[in-house]
């Protein structure tokens, strides 16, 4: 194998190539780290290496599974046994995990060799990727502009060609924000189709979600067949899918009942250039024999009162744990102002507030769901701006409030389907004439992933993204 081309192939591609014998996973797991070291001074999107952990994996020998030999990255949020998880946090910098999760367990259930972790703000609590343990990670497409968050690092190692596929989380936006900032193609899937033990049940009151970020369709919906399903601590099931995700791929989507809109939830206006992409969009659908009609959700509520609570709470309850563990308070030497900002706002809080926040999101569950009553697809822009430039959030400011504002036109979309529940994807059809990345956001009834894999690939055929690189590339 030329390893010129390993950056042609997605994960099932490098998959086979090692099942053939044509490339061995040691040969992948040093051409990826070989990659890093040439790109990832650039991005600083690999912020925590252990190659020795990927090495061992290969020499112990991996399983026989469907990634098996292909290079992965964990998202630093994550937990593995005998490897350091940050979190993004001063404080945690030098913790090493004493197990691994649920996911992190499936992830090596499927034979990838995991070589380091992902950058992520702290604790993902930003939809950008700039912490102060270990800065900025940047856009491979615009080196000057954010890679999202709170997978930045996740999707810009993916953008750039690192690697094909790598894993990524989503509590509010998190998995497909930095997918459309980056290019790439991100499924978030639908509340308790993976797991999140074992030490927790649920993330951000059921909003959070783990899954991938890739440069294919199949990838993400091959991945999605190895990892998804209960575990004995679960507190809910997702709907079993009718057959594997993977074979939803390829299959006629039919035609598709559509509704879309190229606004923002809360009227505000959207660039201009995405409104125009969203609508571009609409007409491809169209084309490809899809019902297509300009329509939106109505908000029952107000996402983002929703999450600062929900958000905020769980927040206090993380630096909490952290405190007693330590036997002291926490300082801003330890955490980042906008960290201990939520921590301190949801002491203030009640616990009567918590609950009428659980009840919008209920209410902007139930919207939706009567939305879907009508129709199979919803299609917005899953940014409303284009990826932010590096320093416009800045969660060691002495004042705060420069934030809302500019969450409020990023990304109204993407959390009311945290909230829900529902399948939500970004799949990259359009740039902008700065040659920045637009994502399309398409979401589907609750269980519903199929639909979307099957829109999906119909779309990566109709409009192929994969031979489209950023300037910073491997």
């Amino acid at each position: 194998m030329a390893f010129r081309e390993y950056g042609n192939f997605d994960a099932v591609g490098l998959a086979g190539l090692v099942r053939n014998k044509q490339v061995t996973a040691r040969e992948l797991l040093d051409e990826a780290v070989a990659r890093t070291a040439k790109i990832d001074p650039q991005i600083n999107a690999v912020v925590v290496k252990h190659y020795d952990y990927a090495e061992r994996q290969i020499e112990q020998g991996l399983p026989d599974g469907p990634f098996a030999g292909v290079p992965f990255l964990l998202k630093d949020l994550d937990l593995l046994e005998g490897t350091r998880t940050t979190s993004g946090a001063t404080l945690l910098k030098d913790f090493v995990a004493d197990h691994s999760g649920t996911l992190a367990q499936r992830f090596l259930a499927t034979g990838v060799s995991i070589f380091g972790k992902s950058a992520s703000p702290e604790f993902g609590l930003m939809p950008t990727t700039e912490s102060r343990l270990h800065g900025p990670t940047r856009n491979p497409w615009n080196l000057a502009h954010s890679s999202g968050g709170s997978s930045g690092g996740a999707a810009a190692a993916v953008a750039a060609r690192i690697l094909p596929v790598a894993h990524a989380s989503d509590g509010g936006g998190s998995i497909r924000i930095p997918a459309s900032a980056c290019g790439v193609f991100g499924m978030k899937p639908t509340r308790a189709r993976n797991p999140l033990g074992p030490d927790r049940g649920e993330g951000w009151g059921g909003f959070s979600c783990g899954h991938v970020v890739s440069i294919s369709v199949r990838d993400s919906a091959a991945m999605m067949d190895a990892i998804h399903g209960p575990e004995a601590s679960s507190p809910y099931v997702a709907p079993a899918p009718e057959r594997p995700f993977a074979q939803e791929v390829g299959r006629d989507p039919g035609k598709l009942r559509i509704s879309f809109t190229d606004k923002s939830p809360y009227g505000d206006a959207i660039d201009p250039e995405i409104a125009a992409a969203v609508r571009d969009v609409a007409g491809l659908l169209a084309g490809l024999g899809h019902h297509v009609e300009e329509r939106a959700p109505p908000l029952a509520a107000d996402p983002a009162a929703v999450m600062t609570t929900i958000v905020g709470g769980n927040t206090a309850l993380t630096v909490r744990l952290i405190e007693q563990r330590l036997g002291r308070s926490v300082t801003e030497n330890d955490f980042e102002i906008l960290t201990l900002a939520f921590a301190h706002n949801a002491q203030n809080t009640s616990a009567t507030d918590y609950v009428a926040a659980q009840l919008g999101a209920f209410q902007i569950s139930r919207g939706l769901a009567t939305f879907f009553e009508n129709r199979d697809v919803f299609l917005c822009p899953t940014l409303c701006s284009p990826p932010l430039r590096l320093g416009e959030l800045d969660s060691m400011s002495g004042d705060l409030s420069h934030i809302p504002p500019v969450l409020r036109r990023y990304m109204p979309w993407t959390s009311m389907f945290n909230m829900s529940g529902q399948p939500a994807m970004s799949v990259p059809l359009a740039w902008n004439k700065a040659g920045l990345p637009l994502g399309m956001m398409f979401s589907a009834k609750f269980g519903d992933e199929a639909t979307l894999f099957s829109l999906a690939g119909q779309l990566e055929q109709a409009r192929p993204w994969n031979g489209r690189l950023p300037p910073v590339c491997a």
